[in-house]
């Protein structure tokens, strides 16, 4: 998944926390907040639009590892929340698991 095609998909699943996130998603769409949380004025704006979707693709691809949407309660853990982003690195899960199939289409 491409860098725009990542950040429609996003916004398409604006709030839809079901369903599975590939690495590649998550990632281009982190990018692009930061990219634009850097630039004075558009910050604060953009992190209000963009709040339930990077909340939305966090627990998707959570679900993508094969875990729950609650460990993104780990991210109020100061140093805890490290966890996370190694579950955000782990490849897919192999085939369909309890939320869905594998968006590689393994």
């Amino acid at each position: 998944m491409g860098f725009i095609q990542s950040i429609k998909t996003c916004f398409g699943k604006y709030a839809t926390f079901s369903g599975r996130a590939r690495r590649s998603e998550y990632w281009w769409f982190c990018l692009c907040n930061v990219i634009l949380g850097c630039i004075p004025f558009v910050n604060f704006i953009w992190g209000l639009a963009v709040l339930i979707p990077s909340l939305a693709v966090c627990v998707r691809r959570l679900h993508d590892t094969g875990r729950s949407g609650w460990w993104l309660l780990l991210a109020l853990v100061p140093v805890v929340n490290l966890v996370l982003i190694y579950f955000y690195v782990c490849d897919s899960t192999p085939g369909a698991n309890e939320y869905g199939e594998n968006p590689k289409g393994c």
